[in-house]
């Protein structure tokens, strides 16, 4: 795997970005400034439409007229041509002098045959469903509850289940973006000190396979309740680490297999409102038992004050789906002591993950 600048450089160029881009927004009358973000929404659209067209893998082999290009996505060429004109403007795209459209590095991003492919995730938030539950976060706002649960007349995850084609775009969509974030976990923080770690609830396996393969001495258990059927097993043979790891399938409620030294859960706890988050934890703090096993929470931390951070953005999304939240560190001292443990550091990583330490008490 590639080395990894340090969070801190890391946070300090995204504070020079930040800085920037409310200077730009600064120098502009308030009005337009305000349109511009309110727009957002439309340039969404104009990427989903892309990477449905599989633009960025047409483009693949080199730039080519809109006519060609439209031939080969299956487009209106002069329609095609307004799209592309518009995501060359965002730098997705590049009009060369010749006429003939290219790829940049962005636009490689929504390639679908690329590491870390932006495409499913493209899909997924372009996607018409996700945009009808997101027109429902002022009812979320308004009543303090989930709105997806009284929109869909089920709970996200039962939705999800049941609604098979938007659930694989989901799934997919998520997954493009949890691929993201394996080598920042694995760069800041040093696993190989545990003999055995498991991933409880961990899908197939991504994350705890790149764990493994920086800690060659350690062992690996993987907990999912769809790791019959998930490809989990084929996945962790691809990835070279099936000789160290087992795999159970319990799900999310039950408790986890004992004899861990650490535990990791990525994405779980933010999931759910206090009782079930402590419900999920006290099972872990259950198989911990007494021995100096570790809680390794994967969650996204929401900075203070007025400076940008992807939880702030994510945790409105978890409150209109699901009623779940992205939790400060304070928020999270609390939830864990209830459950048994006590907060011990917050390692941030190179991207907007961290990794929430905890000790059993």
């Amino acid at each position: 795997m590639p080395a990894l600048p340090p969070p801190r450089v890391v946070r300090t160029v995204e504070g020079v970005r930040s800085g920037l881009q409310n200077l730009t927004r600064k120098l502009a009358p308030a009005p337009f400034a305000l349109l511009e973000l309110a727009q957002g929404s439309m340039v969404t659209q104009a990427i989903y439409a892309a990477a449905e067209l599989n633009v960025a893998d047409a483009l693949a082999d080199g730039p080519l007229t809109v006519d060609e290009l439209a031939d080969r996505v299956g487009a209106h060429p002069e329609s095609l041509y307004r799209l592309l004109r518009l995501l060359a403007s965002y730098s997705i795209f590049t009009e060369q002098k010749d006429g003939r459209f290219a790829l940049t590095p962005m636009g490689s991003a929504l390639r679908s045959d690329v590491e870390m492919s932006m495409r499913d995730t493209a899909i997924l938030m372009g996607h018409p469903t996700h945009w009808e539950d997101w027109a429902h976060l002022v009812d979320s706002v308004r009543s303090g509850e989930a709105s997806l649960p009284k929109l869909r007349g089920m709970g996200a995850f039962e939705y999800l289940e049941l609604n098979a084609e938007y659930g694989e775009v989901f799934t997919r969509g998520m997954g493009g973006m949890s691929v993201t974030e394996t080598l920042p976990i694995v760069s800041a923080y040093d696993f190989s000190r545990y003999a055995t770690i498991v991933d409880f609830c961990g899908g197939q396996g991504g994350l705890l396979a790149g764990i493994l393969e920086r800690s060659p001495n350690s062992r690996g258990v993987l907990v999912d309740p769809r790791v019959d059927t998930n490809g989990a097993h084929e996945f962790l043979a691809e990835a070279g680490v099936a000789d160290r790891c087992s795999v159970e399938n319990r799900g999310l409620f039950d408790v986890p297999p004992a004899g861990g030294d650490a535990y990791i859960l990525k994405h779980i706890v933010h999931d759910w409102p206090e009782h079930q988050a402590l419900e999920i934890l006290r099972n872990v703090r259950e198989a911990i038992g007494t021995g100096s096993g570790r809680l390794l929470l994967m969650e996204m931390v929401p900075t203070p004050g007025n400076s940008p951070h992807s939880a702030k953005l994510v945790d409105l999304w978890l409150m209109l789906l699901v009623g779940g939240k992205e939790r400060t560190p304070e928020q999270y001292g609390e939830l864990l002591a209830q459950a048994g443990f006590a907060l011990e550091k917050v390692h941030q990583t190179a991207a907007a993950i961290s990794v929430i330490e905890a000790r059993p008490v």
